[in-house]
């Protein structure tokens, strides 16, 4: 009986790392993309609200949320040049993961998000100055521990569990990558745009993308839902 040879952790290290590149693309490349390639499709995960203070142009806005909800719709839509933006990063690897499940393995995040984008020359649009969704959650955990604990020392020690509710919170979303209190938050009235986007206004207008037999009757179905 053969010896199994033994598992090296330093090249499943390199592997995983590899595979995680693959997925990304600096702001640098997507700048010089944007110049190149025709068929390219940047799809900005960020809420309405966000979208319209800065995006990038030409960029088409299916918020998260709506992504989730419709991603096979949205994946029969898409080429093989798809790059997803957001504030940072976290978002579109969110959005990256449920596009991947439903046949979209080449989409690129892009790196840095938007503002990264910006900084390097990017062309954008600016509108209305909002905070983004991922400040305003700072903020508000921030507030809400300053609250537990100053509410511990002067009202009742009890409050203090406000702060230790929040800690936790933050911790799982870490963990997760997922955000509880963003989801909350993006429902805010301050948070809406005037035109939130819809199954119909944000993914049956995006144009049709002929990659393949494979895809075709996914198209179908999803014209004719």
């Amino acid at each position: 009986m053969s010896t199994p040879s033994p598992v090296n952790p330093a090249a499943i290290v390199s592997e995983a790392t590899s595979s995680s590149a693959l997925t990304e693309l600096s702001p640098e490349t997507l700048r010089d993309w944007v110049a190149e390639h025709e068929d390219l499709v940047v799809i900005d995960v960020r809420s309405a609200a966000e979208f319209e203070s800065l995006h990038i142009h030409g960029s088409y806005n299916v918020p998260l949320p709506l992504l989730s909800e419709h991603t096979d719709e949205l994946a029969a839509r898409l080429g093989g040049r798809v790059v997803l933006a957001c504030q940072s990063g976290v978002r579109a690897e969110q959005a990256r993961r449920k596009l991947a499940a439903s046949g979209i393995g080449a989409a690129h995040v892009l790196t840095g998000g938007v503002p990264g984008y910006a900084a390097v020359g990017g062309d954008v649009v600016r509108g209305g100055g909002r905070w983004d969704l991922e400040r305003q959650v700072r903020m508000a955990a921030g507030s809400l521990v300053l609250v537990g604990l100053a509410g511990g020392r002067l009202v009742s020690p009890r409050i203090r569990t406000l702060a230790g509710l929040i800690g936790t919170g933050l911790t799982f979303s870490a963990a997760t990558n997922t955000c509880a209190m963003g989801r909350a938050l993006s429902s805010m009235p301050w948070n809406r745009a005037a035109q939130e986007p819809t199954r119909e206004s944000a993914i049956l207008t995006l144009p049709t993308a002929f990659v393949g037999v494979g895809n075709a009757e996914a198209r179908r179905r999803a014209d004719v839902a």
